[in-house]
């Protein structure tokens, strides 16, 4: 008559203590989902563009001049990964975020050789996020608000061509995130990071025909350190730098008419170094992700451009796992 409850009560302490040790697993590993590459880019990494710029990437659609540009993403997961690619076990791991991203780029008249200097601002932001993990919201939670800014001096070289028109289009940048978005240590779904990062990057575009092109971005990110790294980590940590990666979008499309364009777009990403924790390297953390999906490019009259892009990802690797869709309008004027 005595041992039945001392069981009963054995076994809602072990079931109490195998869910706190979900909920800390899970925390650590989100320790900073954000809102710009792939609202939500990932545990570590700050935001980033993945998947943002696809088609005709390496040239600008109507040479020098300003580009308003306005993006529209839906992004959602229902799969949370560990360093081994298999879902974390959480009851559920559904995240959707809808963002926003406002751009600003120009080109100057003002050259360097056969380079034309120019600029470009982005202001990303989460207008409406979610995160369910089954467990009242114990592991995960989801922020809204204003991202870190995006600034980026570049140089856009002038086309090489050839007897039937362009061939070839390249661009250099050295874009930095600036620390200036909404973040909350104890959020999974962060529009900011509150870390400065490097991610300079080059862009081309190679005309195959002229009709038929392919366009390539590569960036390498550095990431400077968190003095208020994700409550994840524990209270004895109190600051955290996350590792190195490489990425890149990758973009083939075809002209169907003189103002549609049809092709398929990708997007790969690879932490190359592990993320310290009070400068010590935490291993089994490095991301990575692929994802591949068709896009298009609608071009009204030469002063207005509609992109869609729509990405499926796979081979995740301490991050979510999920579908993207990316909406952009890219204006011209000089």
């Amino acid at each position: 008559m005595v041992e039945r409850p001392k069981r009963i009560r054995t076994r809602t302490k072990k079931s109490a203590a195998g869910r706190a040790r979900l909920v800390r697993h899970a925390a650590l590993a989100l320790a900073t989902l954000a809102g710009l590459s792939g609202p939500a880019t990932a545990y570590d990494l700050p935001s980033l563009n993945l998947g943002f710029s696809s088609f005709l990437d390496g040239a600008p659609p109507a040479g020098p001049g300003w580009y308003p540009t306005q993006y529209l993403q839906v992004y959602s997961a229902g799969r949370l990964t560990d360093n081994r690619g298999r879902s974390l076990g959480l009851p559920r791991q559904d995240i959707s975020v809808f963002a926003s991203l406002t751009q600003l780029l120009y080109i100057s008249p003002v050259k360097i050789g056969s380079g034309a200097l120019g600029f470009d601002i982005i202001i990303p932001a989460i207008i409406s996020s979610s995160a369910d993990d089954g467990l009242g919201g114990a592991a995960l939670k989801a922020q809204q608000g204003i991202g870190d800014l995006l600034i980026g001096p570049f140089i856009q070289f002038d086309p090489i061509m050839g007897e039937k028109g362009p061939l070839f289009f390249g661009r250099i940048e050295a874009q930095m995130i600036l620390p200036t978005g909404r973040y909350d240590a104890a959020a999974a779904v962060n529009p900011g990071s509150n870390f400065f990062s490097f991610n300079p990057n080059v862009a081309g575009t190679l005309f195959l025909t002229p009709d038929w092109t392919v366009s390539v971005r590569l960036h390498y990110l550095w990431n400077a350190s968190n003095d208020r790294p994700n409550v994840g980590f524990g209270p004895a940590v109190l600051s955290t730098q996350a590792g190195q990666a490489l990425h890149a979008n990758f973009a083939s499309e075809v002209s169907v008419t003189k103002e549609l364009k049809l092709g398929v777009n990708g997007y790969w990403l690879q932490q190359i170094t592990d993320t310290l924790a009070n400068g010590v390297a935490v291993p089994g953390r490095r991301e990575r992700v692929f994802a591949l999906g068709p896009g298009a490019l609608w071009a009204l009259k030469k002063e207005n451009f509609f992109f869609f892009n729509a990405y499926q990802e796979f081979g995740a690797e301490n991050r979510p796992e999920g579908q993207r869709y990316v909406m952009r309008w890219v204006g011209h004027f000089n």
